[in-house]
């Protein structure tokens, strides 16, 4: 019988939804990080029970084609980049399979044709935004990552996903709070000043946003910290303090504060600009992001007689992007900041038709429908935990021709669109798009249309 510890022989011949290897040994299924299909290993055992177990590589015996060999294996240990090991080409087949899979695994579709994965000609350096712990590593200052399913962190300092200028303002950062003699954040001790430093930078504009997470509101000699790191890097438009004081993992408490600039950058998006607050959700890969809502456009078939409700919609991107295509556009989200971006961007790009209410998605559409609302088209795009049964229910009885779905988890993407075909609708078209080049992740589009009334 198989127990912690051992070492065993084995050949990788799958890999799991979230990119692990799959190995069989003696009934007995293992996951195992950095690994690939075809490849043969020598493995330890970590964890194993009747059924499931985990494993590392002790040795590989042979190794895939397929293998990418120029990321450096500590930093694939982070779990920042768990495909970073496969070569670019075979990330997005993979990505087109989990969906595939999903959609037949979990509601039972095998009748639709997943479009290829869109991706990306260069796939690094693509992140607009990066959230960098700041902790003590023997005995210093550092800023990286932490180890994947622990709180050590790792010392990083190219991060090969995210935007160079951002990786520099980042240790430029570092650089100044050891010099300041600022205290970084403690865990176990809850102690220190500095739980993080978030970065945001506008890809077409090149502006650049500064978030200081603290533990307390005074930062010793924080004018003396801002006054270096503008000259250093005169983009920066906006230096925020937000404060932590909590013990959990979220990375931004409530209160913000504007320490330099305003409480916003901007940046372009689809031809639209966009004013974007610190704790605002704007997607991470602009240049893919703007593919992926130019598909959803697509998918929509506008015209100038549709009433599109946008749901999540975060500062707007995706209701203002189509609102010069339709007659009105009714949007939702629940972060109240993110609401006001919606509004600023609207008079900013002159659109008059798009309207934004601060409310759960699952309030407000019912809301509308009691008003009597009528839209055609229904677009949503919520958090990793998909959609609730209500607004589900409540969206079908508006009625509406299609409903766009885009999803950043293909799994309750795949259980809503369940629901929806039991309530009178059919899944059409389906396209992944790969925003998060060298992790499992993927970004989906599903148009689903109504079939009876």
């Amino acid at each position: 019988m198989l127990k912690k510890n051992d070492v065993i022989e084995v050949e990788i011949v799958d890999l799991s939804h979230d990119g692990a290897g799959v190995a069989k040994a003696e009934g007995v299924v293992f996951f195992v990080e950095n690994t690939l299909p075809t490849e043969c290993i020598r493995m330890r055992i970590l964890k194993v029970n009747k059924k499931i177990g985990f494993g590392k590589v002790e040795a590989y015996l042979t190794k895939s084609i397929y293998r990418n060999e120029d990321v450096d294996v500590a930093y694939l240990r982070t779990g920042i980049a768990d495909l970073g090991h496969l070569k670019y080409s075979e990330q997005l087949k993979f990505k087109t399979k989990k969906v595939r899979d999903s959609l037949y695994k979990i509601a039972g579709i095998a009748d639709i044709e997943v479009a290829p994965t869109l991706g990306m000609e260069h796939p690094l350096h693509y992140r607009n935004k990066a959230q960098v712990p700041v902790r003590r590593v023997n005995g210093q200052l550092e800023t990286g990552f932490f180890r994947k399913n622990s709180h050590d962190l790792m010392p990083i300092e190219d991060f090969y996903i995210q935007d160079p200028v951002i990786d520099q303002v980042v240790l430029a950062v570092r650089d100044l709070l050891r010099r300041f003699g600022l205290k970084p954040y403690d865990e176990k001790e809850q102690s220190g000043l500095m739980r993080n430093i978030v970065v945001r930078r506008g890809h077409y504009s090149g502006e650049i946003m500064v978030i200081l997470v603290t533990t307390r509101p005074k930062i010793f000699r924080i004018d003396q910290l801002m006054e270096r790191l503008i000259a250093q890097f005169p983009n920066i438009k906006s230096i925020m303090q937000n404060i932590n004081d909590q013990s959990g993992n979220a990375i931004f408490g409530k209160e913000f504060h504007v320490l330099y600039g305003q409480d916003y950058i901007t940046d372009r998006m689809l031809d639209n600009d966009f004013q974007i607050a610190a704790p605002a959700f704007y997607q991470v890969n602009t240049e893919m992001a703007e593919k992926l809502y130019q598909t959803a456009i697509d998918f929509a078939e506008l015209s100038t007689e549709d009433i599109v409700v946008d749901a999540y919609s975060g500062i707007g991107t995706i209701g203002l992007s189509v609102a010069k295509h339709v007659k009105e556009v009714y949007g939702v989200e629940v972060i109240p900041q993110a609401v006001e971006n919606s509004k600023k961007n609207a008079e900013l790009n002159s659109i008059s038709n798009a309207h934004y209410v601060c409310d759960s998605a699952e309030n407000a559409i019912k809301k509308w429908l009691n008003q009597g609302i009528k839209p055609s088209v229904i677009m949503v795009d919520p958090p990793r935990k998909g959609l609730t049964e209500s607004f589900i229910k409540s969206s079908v009885s508006m009625n509406p021709k299609k409903i766009i779905y885009i999803s950043c988890n293909v799994a309750t993407m795949a259980r809503d669109i369940k629901l929806y075909q039991e309530l009178g609708y059919k899944l059409t078209k389906v396209q992944p798009v790969d925003l998060f080049p060298m992790t499992h992740h993927v970004e989906c589009i599903a148009l689903i249309q109504r079939v009876k009334s």
